[in-house]
C-alpha cells in the first residue's frame, strides 16, 4: 500500500475527505481502529440536527444552504433517504430581542431571502401540541432543515468509498506521527505497524489532539448527555406537529428531534458547556444530567415525564476553544493536515466537508477555509458558536463521571 494521502479517522470528516480526494484522482487510504462506523465516534449516532440558523454568523448559514442541496443529492445517492426535512422550531422563554441567538438567526434568514414563520405563545401551542405548558412565548419555525441519520450516513459513505477504490485500513490505531527530514511521512500504529504517505490527514475527532499534542491547549474532549426516550403515546412527537427543535438553547442547551422512523425513540440532548473527559475514559451520562432532563421535561413536555429512557450516551465533542472547525495544514510540520474540531455542530456540513478539506489539502481557493485556519487561541478564549449554552452547566460534572 503506497497511498498519496493517508486519512486517520473514518468519521464524517475523514470519510468525506477520502471520498472527495479519491474523486480528484488521489490514491487514498483511510485508517480507523474500527469497527466501522466506530461506535465511540461523535458521528455514530441515530441522528444529527441539520439547521441553517447560526445567529448573526452568515458564513455558517451560507455553508448550510449549500449543504442542504448536498443532503438532497445524497438522498438520491444512498440506498434510501437518510436526511429528513422536518423543519426546525426555535422557541424562547422571553421575547426575542436583538443580540439573542434566535432573533439574530431569524433576522439573518430574512436578510438572505428565507421565509421563517414568527410564532407567539398561542401559535406555538396551536401548531405544535406537545408544547402545552406555555413556558415558551416567542420563536419561529423554518421549514428548511431537519435531521440526518448520522451513523447510517457514515455507513453509506464508507460503502461508497470502498466501491470507488479507497483502501480501508481497519483495526489499526495510529499512536504516533512519523517524520523524516522535518516532514510528516506517515504513522506508527498501536500494534507497531508503520504506514507512509505523502500527506497525512488527522481527522480523528476527539482523539485528534492526542495524536497532535500541540493542539491540546486549543482543543479538548467534552462530553455532552444524549437521551433516547420511549413514551406510551407518541402521536404528539411526530412530524409535522413535532419537528426538530431548540428550547431557548443559548440559555439552556436543550434541543431535540422527533420520533425516529426506525429506532422509535425521541432524542433529547444538551449542547452546553459539557464536561472535559479523556476520550479513552469510560463514558456514562452522569446522574445530574438525568435530573436536569427531568426538570426540562417538566416545564416543556410534561407528557414525557414518565417516558422510559431506553438509551443514554455521552457524546464527546472535538471541541475547539472558540467553537469553530479546525481544517488546515500544520504551519510547522509539512505533510500534516488536521481536519477536526467539529465542536458539536460540524456534522450538518457533511456534504461540503470533503470539498473543503480537499481544497485545503490541494491549496485551492475555498470561500470558507479562512474561518477554520490554524490559529492562535488563548486559554481565556470564549466559545463563539451562537446556539450553544456557554455558561456553567449542571448537566454534567466530574464527580458523577468518576462514579
Amino acid at each position: 500500500m503506497n497511498p498519496d494521502i493517508l486519512v486517520i479517522g473514518a468519521g464524517i470528516f475523514g470519510t468525506t475527505a477520502a471520498l472527495t480526494l479519491n474523486e480528484r484522482g488521489h490514491k487514498v487510504a483511510l485508517m480507523d481502529p474500527g469497527p466501522l462506523p466506530h461506535p465511540l465516534a461523535a458521528s455514530t449516532d441515530i441522528s444529527k440536527v441539520v439547521r441553517m440558523e447560526y445567529g448573526p454568523d452568515e458564513t455558517y448559514m451560507a455553508m448550510t444552504e449549500e449543504a442542504l442541496a448536498g443532503w438532497q443529492a445524497w438522498n438520491k445517492l444512498f440506498s434510501e433517504p437518510l436526511y429528513h426535512q422536518t423543519g426546525v422550531l426555535m422557541v424562547t422563554k422571553e421575547q426575542m430581542a436583538p443580540g439573542g441567538f434566535e432573533y439574530e438567526g431569524y433576522s439573518m434568514l430574512l436578510n438572505r431571502g428565507h421565509r421563517p414563520e414568527r410564532l407567539d405563545a398561542a401559535e406555538i401551542g396551536r401548531r405544535f401540541p406537545a408544547w402545552e405548558t406555555g413556558a415558551y412565548v416567542d420563536g419561529f419555525f423554518h421549514a428548511r432543515g431537519g435531521y440526518a441519520e448520522s451513523g447510517r450516513v457514515v455507513t453509506e459513505l464508507l460503502r461508497i468509498v470502498k466501491e470507488r477504490g479507497v483502501t480501508i485500513v481497519e483495526e489499526q490505531t495510529a499512536v504516533q506521527l512519523l517524520e523524516k527530514n522535518g516532514r510528516v511521512t506517515g504513522v506508527k500504529t498501536k500494534s507497531g505497524e508503520k504506514y507512509e504517505a505523502e500527506t497525512v490527514i488527522v481527522a480523528a475527532g476527539t482523539w485528534t489532539h492526542e495524536l497532535v499534542p500541540e493542539l491540546k491547549p486549543l482543543m479538548r474532549s467534552v462530553g455532552q448527555p444524549v437521551f433516547h426516550l420511549a413514551a406510551a403515546d407518541m402521536d404528539n412527537f411526530m412530524p409535522p406537529g413535532f419537528p426538530v427543535f431548540t428550547a431557548d438553547i443559548a440559555n439552556t442547551g436543550w434541543y431535540g428531534l422527533p420520533l425516529h422512523p426506525r429506532e422509535r425513540v425521541i432524542k433529547i440532548a444538551n449542547h452546553g458547556a459539557g464536561t472535559p473527559i479523556h476520550p479513552d475514559k469510560a463514558r456514562k451520562v452522569p446522574k445530574t444530567a438525568e435530573r436536569a432532563l427531568r426538570q426540562f421535561l417538566a416545564e416543556t413536555f410534561p407528557s414525557l415525564l414518565e417516558a422510559r429512557i431506553v438509551h443514554t450516551r455521552l457524546c464527546l465533542y472535538s471541541d475547539t476553544l472558540d467553537g469553530h472547525l479546525w481544517i488546515d495544514h500544520h504551519p510547522e510540520r509539512p505533510g500534516l493536515v488536521v481536519a477536526a474540531g467539529g465542536s458539536g455542530h460540524g456534522f450538518k456540513f457533511a456534504p461540503i466537508l470533503g470539498k473543503l478539506i480537499a481544497d485545503v489539502v490541494e491549496y485551492k481557493r475555498n470561500a470558507y477555509k479562512a474561518k477554520f485556519r490554524w490559529r492562535e487561541l488563548g486559554p481565556d478564549t470564549a466559545g463563539e458558536e451562537a446556539a450553544r449554552y456557554h455558561g456553567k452547566n449542571s448537566n454534567t460534572d466530574n464527580a458523577d463521571l468518576a462514579d
